[in-house]
């Protein structure tokens, strides 16, 4: 079966690279989506259904459902049913979303391989609930998280093959031993109480804890000199021989600039380079797009070539997967490091030391951000210049800065 969203990336890609036809690719688009509802690999909706349901917010079993089952349908109502209990005795989400159970949101989804998009959400959540989680504390998270979900992007099945295995209530039961089972839910019981008694049926999908597909989380937080306030990476859907990688920039300075040159026969490129997205974060977007899987240079495809380092401010979809560095912060729109990047630039990824890192000499780099001249915001005026003025970078979870929880203090305006 097709996963929508990850199998169409990699058959658009044997498309461009002049591997299978029109009627080939005519019958993967017929296939690629059998039902209504989210994508049925671990792209974000999956991955945010199933940070909902761990952090106690959604009632047990919601996140995994296929959606044309008819447990939806009962699933709706009992919601239903739930919230009107909840306004008679009156939980609010600030009873359920403590630090522990964002932390078991967090652990959750790294053990699932989930979408690089939840970090800005928890990050969001964090800012906007007082709760001291930061990249760092992701990090550490998931770096002591096995990855036990063997689910597309990352692996083989798709949502409903995990839903036949027992869904979202036997993968939390098989994590409850890092897991803050009191933690209290919607229904006024303790996670621990709403996943008692779930069995997992098939450990090919949902893997032992000590049996993972890998050691730790899907997710990793980098930092260095071209990411001094963090970036993030899906590495579990990365290439292995590309996880530590030193080789020269091909930059480009905006969506429309890569899509002009990208499929180029003369473009400038190996498999060894790394490309450079700009102008793809939350201000020089506008609004950080899903731009983050770059696509590969149809001459590489041509070559055989599936995927190489890719680097940008820019999000990117949950059902995605490459070896592509996201949330690059401060994005280039504020001047950060990324702006600063030439073709030609040697840059070293390590994700198992958390690096990433542009060899360029500190005088070199002041020399160029002495030159560096940033562009116009897109919105001069009304709701686009109020977000401009406003808007948090990715490490603080691209949210209002009046929003943030900051013991009564509104952050003054910034205007970048």
């Amino acid at each position: 079966m097709l996963g929508s969203g990850s199998d169409v990336w990699k058959y658009w890609d044997e498309r461009r690279a002049g591997k299978i036809g029109a009627t080939e690719w005519g019958e993967i688009e017929d296939g690629i989506a059998r039902s209504f509802g989210t994508c049925m690999t671990m792209g974000t909706a999956s991955t945010m259904a199933f940070a909902a349901e761990a952090m106690g917010m959604t009632l047990p079993g919601a996140a995994a459902i296929p959606a044309p089952d008819s447990s939806h349908a009962r699933m709706a109502s009992a919601s239903g049913r739930c919230i009107v209990d909840m306004v008679w005795q009156d939980r609010k989400p600030s009873d359920i979303v403590t630090l522990a159970a964002l932390e078991n949101a967090v652990r959750t989804v790294m053990a699932c391989g989930g979408s690089t998009n939840a970090i800005v959400h928890f990050l969001a959540l964090a800012g906007r609930f007082g709760l001291p989680v930061d990249l760092a504390r992701l990090d550490a998270i998931s770096r002591e998280t096995p990855l036990i979900l063997n689910l597309r992007p990352s692996g083989k099945y798709l949502m409903e093959d995990l839903y036949y295995a027992g869904g979202s209530r036997a993968v939390l039961n098989r994590l409850g031993p890092l897991l803050a089972l009191d933690a209290l839910t919607v229904n006024g019981n303790s996670l621990g109480d709403n996943v008692a008694g779930a069995e997992v049926l098939s450990d090919d999908i949902v893997k032992p804890l000590d049996q993972p597909m890998l050691a730790e989380g899907g997710l990793a937080v980098l930092s260095g000199n071209l990411a001094p306030q963090g970036a993030v990476i899906k590495h579990n859907s990365a290439s292995a021989h590309l996880l530590t990688h030193t080789g020269p920039a091909l930059v480009f300075e905006d969506y429309n600039d890569m899509s002009a040159r990208i499929d180029a026969p003369d473009l400038d490129v190996t498999a060894d380079s790394v490309l450079v997205l700009r102008q793809a974060g939350p201000l020089g977007g506008p609004g950080m797009p899903e731009w983050g899987m770059l696509p590969m240079p149809k001459k590489l495809l041509q070559q055989g070539v599936r995927d190489m380092v890719r680097l940008s401010d820019a999000r990117m979809s949950g059902t995605s997967y490459g070896t592509c560095v996201l949330h690059i912060t401060p994005e280039s729109q504020l001047g950060g490091p990324l702006a600063l990047v030439k073709t030609g630039d040697l840059i070293k990824l390590d994700v198992p030391a958390r690096r990433l890192d542009l060899l360029v000499s500190e005088a070199e780099l002041a020399a160029r951000r002495a030159d560096w001249t940033p562009r116009e915001i897109i919105y001069p005026r009304g709701y686009g210049m109020l977000y401009a003025q406003h808007v948090t970078q990715a490490d603080k979870g691209c949210d209002f800065d009046f929003l943030e929880r900051t013991a009564g203090k509104v952050p003054e305006p910034e205007i970048h």
